[in-house]
């Protein structure tokens, strides 16, 4: 889409995945592209109905988690759109873990034992699970990778104040429970996720998609203990197969590295993976409603126009 299609629209910003409209000074569209990125690098390939899963799982979630804190959506008008709240952004990834996983996974195997502040006990295997969820923030970077950062960093460099970070942390756990409570009746553990804040005046709000495939880890329930016995790897559902068929093809994000091709068969499975984790985590059948660009529009005016926008 190009950048100025709506009405009152004072800015456009074209994010990894998302198109992201400003619309006065109050609301935000945020359109959920097919886009792919890992390792902070775009797929050169879209993925068929991943901005429909990521929007439809996120709205859900949202309302799912709407009395534990405020958040900014206000309609999805459109199966890859949603209109919110504009907020003032925490430059902030507030990434909360239950199970040894991915990044932390890594940092622990090469024999760390401290990440983002916090200490990561010994004897731990790959997916165990943590004592109890820890918090490991990270700067949201403009450009490049997020960076690891501690609570105490947070606070010393103005990223949040003291009472926000408190907040900021309440919010993360209570979610977090929240979000492993609804994967469970669905056969899932939410091993972690990330969440994101932002503020209008005093009050801080729960910003952008939460709880789906690119933001969240989740392993399968059934068989789960069984496979940590015996040291087998875990049958998950998230991004993280499309970041291991990229390690496995050398490709980590580095310099000088070139992202793999993707063959029409492989783009259809990470597809078929995304509709799977929509349908576990809901226990809804997907629907596929694929728009045109020109639906789509119209359908986000309509409601921007409801709004008296």
């Amino acid at each position: 889409m190009n950048n100025s299609v709506f009405p009152k629209q004072t800015a456009f910003y074209k994010g990894k995945v998302r198109d992201v409209y400003t619309i006065g000074n109050d609301y935000l569209v945020m359109i959920a592209s097919d886009r792919i990125s890992a390792f902070d690098v775009i797929l050169p390939e879209p993925i068929p109905f991943k901005g429909q899963v990521l929007n439809q799982i996120a709205a859900m979630m949202l309302k799912a988690t709407s009395d534990i804190c405020p958040n900014w959506l206000v309609s999805t008008p459109a199966p890859n759109a949603a209109i919110g709240k504009k907020c003032i952004p925490f430059k902030l990834e507030m990434v909360v873990r239950g199970h040894l996983v991915g990044h932390a996974w890594r940092t622990y195997s090469s024999g760390q034992r401290i990440l983002c502040g916090v200490a990561m006990p010994e004897g731990l295997k790959e997916n165990d699970p943590f004592p109890s969820p820890i918090i490991t923030p990270a700067t949201k970077a403009e450009q490049g990778h997020d960076e690891d950062i501690s609570s105490e960093e947070i606070i010393a460099k103005g990223l949040a104040t003291p009472k926000d970070w408190e907040t900021l942390s309440r919010y993360t756990l209570q979610l977090f429970e929240r979000g492993k409570s609804i994967a469970a009746k669905h056969g899932l553990i939410l091993a972690d996720t990330k969440y994101e804040f932002g503020k209008i005046g005093d009050t801080i709000y729960l910003m952008d998609e939460i709880h789906t495939p690119d933001s969240s880890r989740y392993f399968y329930a059934e068989g789960f203990e069984e496979r940590q016995k015996k040291g087998e790897r875990q049958k998950q559902l998230s991004k993280e197969f499309v970041r291991e068929w990229l390690i496995a093809n050398n490709f980590m994000g580095k310099e000088g590295q070139a992202v793999p091709e993707m063959s029409e068969a492989w783009v259809q499975t990470i597809s078929e993976r995304y509709i799977e984790l929509y349908e576990r985590v809901t226990g809804e059948t997907f629907v596929p409603e694929p728009l045109s660009r020109e639906e789509t529009i119209q359908r986000i005016t309509s409601a921007l126009n409801n709004l008296n926008v």
